[in-house]
């Protein structure tokens, strides 16, 4: 079956179109000119702002003027992941789709429902004639997977809106009023390197779910960098490691699927040996939770050079000591990650090491608190340490009239009560509503799963539904 022939035939039609245009986060020059040209061609207000959001207005329909107006919001960016054994180019390839089942998919790469569903969504709102609604502002950001720079760049004044709907959620029966803020944690260090003594060992980890360092970071899986880091540790005692390379992981906001380091080491048998008693414990302790990962230690050959023994230490012990996982639940809201930790990027190339992290919290301090461990620990290692990208968190407000009219239009429709929550992603939200204070906010959406990850996929009965849940907010949106 046909994509354009699922309901709701309008959200996937555009979807399709969507994910013909590649849009790697900063990178959106093709997604920014295709939808300034939708709105264009709708013949509707249309403007791109200085940083490359793209605002399209549309005004109410008959009947719907004295309402409060809408800003429908979702980011034009998708994160860039696939298998190694996939060939695609996301800078000039579009998304190559099928159904399976309940799903849509994407053939070895991330599908981009986060945030094309959203994206879709919008468009669909924009361009229908028979569906009721007061006065929209369309708000498509850029570059919220790798900075929110968007977000961040959106000023005030440029939007009119009373009220925010974020589409840029992941479960369906969700009511999202609250996510966490975020900051950029990044480890650099250049070394002096010559030939390697050694025997020469290559160390790969693959086959690890990877996933969503928000919202998956508190399910256990497996973390490449985290794995490689053990394994290297375990032969500290008896051998005298010199590091030639290492190549895990990839983007900040995903959990880390895979990676490969390429050492030297006096004795490369009994490394092998040794490690591979540590690699039965991993496969064990991950065997629920990661079924498909897949460890292999063997001899290998490089003509790279090395690090010396003593600066490979130092690499080792910081990447054994480097915070990663759940730092603190929430103690005031049930199951909620307050702070977290994802080490999403290991690589040592030429001498050059780096290491990048994303630490999340709903609460400023303890954001803080985590990145600053994370430094302590690299500079004991005499390593050099950024902040970046810092973005605030978005304060929930359980007791506003749109989340207090949502939750009665659901619970009517589907004869059950939302979950309201908070969610340990970051969401543009909090960001915006720093210069919109004003603004009510709401964020929801369809369920998708493995977000972040080439097992991203997308419900099909559940974007029906959430079709159908926002048309009935927008018809009910109270007056003025």
């Amino acid at each position: 079956m046909a994509l354009s022939n699922i309901e709701p035939q309008i959200i996937w039609k555009n979807f399709s179109k969507l994910n013909a245009v590649p849009r790697p986060s900063k990178k959106e020059e093709k997604v920014i000119a295709f939808i300034k040209g939708f709105g264009e061609d709708l013949g509707l207000e249309t403007t791109v702002d200085e940083v490359g959001n793209v605002i399209i207005k549309k005004s109410a329909t008959a009947g719907m003027e004295n309402r409060k107006s809408i800003v429908l919001q979702s980011h034009l960016d998708m994160v860039c992941q696939k298998n190694n054994d996939v060939n695609f180019d996301f800078e000039t390839e579009g998304i190559k789709m099928e159904i399976d089942g309940d799903w849509v998919k994407a053939k070895g790469t991330t599908l981009g429902a986060d945030n094309g569903l959203g994206v879709a969504t919008i468009m669909s709102i924009l361009e229908s004639s028979d569906i009721p609604h007061p006065a929209l502002e369309a708000l498509f950001t850029i570059d919220e997977e790798t900075g929110m720079t968007g977000a961040i760049g959106l000023k005030p004044g440029q939007l009119q809106g009373e009220i925010l709907l974020n589409l840029d959620t992941e479960e369906d029966d969700e009511i999202d009023i609250g996510c966490a803020g975020g900051v950029d944690v990044t480890i650099t260090q250049s070394y002096a390197t010559e030939a390697p003594k050694g025997q020469t060992v290559r160390i790969e980890v693959k086959g690890l779910q990877g996933g969503h360092s928000g919202m998956d970071i508190h399910k256990g899986f497996g973390n490449s960098n985290i794995i490689l880091g053990r394994l290297l540790y375990s032969g500290l005692e008896k051998q005298n490691i010199e590091l030639i390379s290492i190549d895990s992981g990839g983007l900040r906001n995903a959990i880390p699927r895979e990676g490969a380091a390429i050492i030297a080491v006096r004795n490369a048998q009994e490394f092998i040996e040794e490690a591979t008693a540590l690699k039965k414990d991993i496969l064990e302790e991950f065997a629920s939770v990661e079924p498909g990962i897949q460890i292999n230690i063997e001899n290998s050959t490089s003509s790279d050079k090395a690090i010396s023994e003593a600066d490979s230490k130092k690499i080792i012990l910081t990447l054994k000591s480097l915070h990663n996982g759940v730092y603190r639940m929430s103690p005031d809201v049930a199951d909620l990650v307050e702070a977290s930790n994802n080490v999403a990027r290991v690589e040592l190339k030429g001498g050059e090491l780096k290491i990048l992290n994303l630490t999340r919290s709903s609460v400023d301090s303890s954001k803080y608190s985590v990145a600053e461990q994370l430094k302590s620990v690299a500079e004991l290692a005499g390593m050099d340490v950024v902040f970046s990208g810092s973005y605030p968190g978005w304060k929930p407000k359980p007791g506003s009239e749109i989340v207090q009219l949502m939750e009665k239009i659901y619970t009517e429709k589907f004869s059950e009560k939302p979950h309201v929550v908070a969610c340990h992603a970051g969401l543009e939200c909090g960001i915006i509503g720093a210069n919109y204070p004003e603004m009510e906010m709401v964020s929801f959406g369809p369920t998708i799963r493995g977000a972040h990850s080439p097992d991203e996929r997308a419900n099909i009965p559940s974007a029906q539904k959430f079709w159908s849940f926002l048309k009935d907010i927008l018809a009910n949106i109270p007056q003025k």
